[in-house]
């Protein structure tokens, strides 16, 4: 790709990456349809490059954190980038073969096919929490297609969005990704480019202004929202079970997830149980959590004040709280983190009901019965995850049937994400659109139909002049 004019006014973010999409546009129609083995290439450098520089990645984030589990960014971060790009080189073969369709007997005997083809210029907003897999694992899928990519990274983690520049410019030949990092502006005038897909990471208020800057070039787009993703108790599943499943997923990154359980539904009864059931589930796997390795701060000082936020609301109105610090420890001196806390009996005019919490906060709500349990799931927006234990199939089965949420994990949480088998998206206001799996191909491809008339056909049955020819052929046919 060739170097941005010395003429561009590089004041103004819009003339630089509309200099830098015009040059991919131009590259792509040069090369509109990379071989299997160039799409190969581009992915097995890029798993090379992320396993030779995983010690660089975390070290990154964890500046970018304050303090980020080494372990927690290995396995988030470098396992599931380098793991969804081996099962896309495990499955390129297949998703980039045309696709044979039956024909009618109407018109028969020609042929008809579904041909994949790469759109062109793929952009990428990726967000802070999980800054390189949710960047990386997109742009794999979206080279896997025979794109080019632009990609936006979050502002909030400046020390890992400088290490995407180089590690993409050493991933990629001859410019097929490039990353344009600064602030919102940047990020306005990247969501306003003429692009032939925005896949777009983050909050459901920020996805609003993505798809209205994109509508104005009819860009399609992917919005991979967040919400609020409950969890649910059956009252015949063991507490013990729910609640050390329900604390891992709160706790990995320190509830920093879009797909954390967000808040508990139980029935009333057992609410004390759970309570302590997720003390003992906290005390197990951290001990302690002002200087825990394991432990990921929160990731900046505005994010935390917006946390205790929550708290202090919930307590003037009313809530019990509940800090979960197994050694009693001080928080004073570590930095942004924060000790898990429950939020008992909440109240919908709460803020910590009313917004995504992503962070080490978790309500429990009381209900009387499980019906009133999914009864309040479904009043509320569709949230991009749902968590229910229960080991009764019967049930489970009309629970995933007649709920709505973008995936469903049942008697864990969050693993129908790693799974990369299976789509990961939302529905409603938790999003829309989906990428991992054959789903991420296609969201990146045009699949195009193709039809192939023979040389010897019936075409001249159904041309004018009309007959008895055709009146006869039309009741035969129907």
């Amino acid at each position: 790709m060739s170097a941005i004019p010395l003429d561009a006014d590089l004041s103004r973010p819009e003339v630089v990456l509309r200099t830098v999409f015009d040059q991919h546009r131009a590259a792509f129609r040069a090369a509109p349809y990379p071989s299997r083995d160039e799409r190969r290439g581009h992915l097995e450098k890029l798993r090379a490059v992320v396993l030779a520089r995983a010690d660089e990645i975390t070290a990154a984030i964890s500046v970018d954190f304050g303090h980020r589990s080494r372990h927690e960014s290995m396995v988030s971060e470098v396992y599931l980038t380098v793991g969804a790009i081996k099962y896309i080189l495990k499955h390129l073969h297949e998703w980039m073969a045309d696709e044979v369709r039956p024909v009618t007997l109407a018109l028969q005997p020609a042929r008809a096919k579904v041909v994949p083809q790469p759109l062109g210029v793929v952009g990428v907003i990726s967000p802070w929490n999980y800054p390189v897999q949710l960047a990386l694992v997109p742009i794999a899928y979206a080279l896997a297609a025979g794109n080019r990519v632009m990609l936006k990274p979050s502002e909030l983690t400046p020390a890992t969005s400088e290490l995407l520049v180089s590690l993409l410019a050493e991933a990629t030949d001859q410019g097929t990704v490039t990353v344009h990092t600064g602030g919102p502006e940047v990020g306005a005038a990247f969501s306003s480019l003429p692009l032939d897909h925005l896949l777009y990471t983050g909050s459901t208020q920020v996805g609003r202004l993505v798809m209205q800057a994109a509508a104005k070039n009819l860009t399609p787009v992917t919005l991979e929202l967040g919400g609020k993703s409950p969890a649910v108790i059956h009252p015949d599943y063991p507490l013990d079970k729910a609640a050390a499943s329900i604390a891992t997923g709160k706790m990995f990154n320190a509830g920093q997830t879009c797909v954390a359980p967000d808040y508990v539904l139980v029935q009333a009864d057992q609410a004390d149980a759970l309570t302590e059931a997720l003390a003992r589930a906290v005390a197990l796997r951290y001990p302690r959590l002002a200087d825990n390795p394991d432990y990921t701060s929160v990731v900046n000082a505005r994010h935390h004040a917006r946390l205790t936020g929550y708290l202090a609301d919930a307590e003037e109105r009313g809530a019990r709280l509940v800090e979960i610090n197994p050694a009693g420890e001080s928080f004073a001196a570590a930095g942004n983190k924060l000790p898990l806390t429950l939020v008992r009996d909440p109240t919908d005019e709460m803020a910590v009901m009313q917004d995504e919490i992503f962070g080490p906060i978790l309500p429990i709500v009381p209900v009387p019965d499980m019906e009133a349990a999914f009864a309040y799931i479904e009043q509320r927006p569709r949230p991009l995850s749902l968590y229910y234990f229960d080991r009764n199939n019967a049930r489970v089965d009309d629970v995933v049937r007649t709920t709505h949420a973008g995936g469903v994990t049942v008697n864990d949480c969050m693993l129908h994400v790693a799974e990369e088998h299976l789509p990961f998206g939302g529905v409603g206001a938790s999003g829309m659109g989906s990428y991992h799996g054959r789903e991420g191909f296609d969201t990146f491809s045009h699949r195009k139909a193709v039809f192939h008339q023979p040389r010897f056909n019936a075409r001249s049955l159904v041309a004018p002049p009309y007959g008895r020819t055709i009146e006869r052929l039309l009741a035969w046919l129907m």
